[in-house]
């Protein structure tokens, strides 16, 4: 038997092996003409198979390019489009420049690092003292993303010190909100949301069917009523 491992390796495996196949017997091809005309076929063929990625844009040129590629540059025709360069194929991007890895304090990330950068350069006054107290909010409450279990407001202070290089503190007067205060409104947040839901979506299905009314007297069911009106 064939076995794919016997076989050349398929140069672009979307295209199937068939294609492949096409593409080197044009290239067997001694006429130019019928060559030519062969290459068209195929590339109709590869057209329909692609049809899915849509005919904007470059698409002819593409289909051409991949036409040229399973060839290996190496199949002379008349072309609408010139052969691909491939070198140009072939060359590898560029490596993409990542942030710098210099982030200690990596528990609170690197906007609120960011952020006490910033604050650094403000001029002392109301403004920059407000800016310290948020600051010193969201660093407990990403510190709680990671630890729920407890979290002392000492052990804040002193990365907020340690994270703006000595040059920010918590102001004395300012009070961390407790872990049950910061983690409970966003328990309650979605309580409240949900119950707003439930009880709106009740009140419709009261409006509706009638049933639970407020006015009709406690006790009596729907079936008690409808038994009275038919005696």
């Amino acid at each position: 038997m064939d076995y794919n491992t016997s076989r050349n390796k398929l140069v672009i495996p979307e295209y199937g092996r068939n294609v492949q196949k096409m593409v080197e017997y044009a290239k067997s091809i001694e006429d130019r003409d019928k060559r030519t005309e062969s290459a068209k076929y195929i590339v109709k063929v590869m057209a329909n198979l692609n049809s899915q990625a849509g005919t904007y844009g470059d698409y002819n040129q593409k289909i051409w390019d991949h036409f040229y590629i399973i060839a290996n540059f190496d199949l002379d025709v008349d072309s609408p489009y010139p052969m691909p360069d491939r070198d140009k194929i072939a060359a590898k991007p560029k490596p993409m420049k990542y942030a710098d890895d210099n982030l200690k304090f990596r528990t609170y990330g690197r906007n609120l690092q960011g952020i006490i950068d910033k604050a650094c350069e403000f001029e002392e006054g109301e403004e920059k003292q407000a800016l310290i107290k948020l600051i010193a909010y969201n660093l407990k409450k990403t510190y709680l993303t990671w630890n729920r279990t407890s979290v002392d407001d000492d052990h804040i202070k002193d990365d907020l010190v340690r994270m703006s290089g000595g040059k920010l503190s918590v102001p004395d007067d300012f009070v961390f909100p407790s872990t049950q205060e910061i983690i409970g409104n966003k328990k309650s947040t979605g309580s409240q949301q949900k119950g707003g839901y439930q009880s709106k979506s009740n009140s419709k299905y009261k409006q509706k069917t009638g049933r639970y009314d407020n006015n009709r007297p406690s006790g009596r069911s729907n079936y008690t009523s409808n038994r009275k009106r038919t005696n």
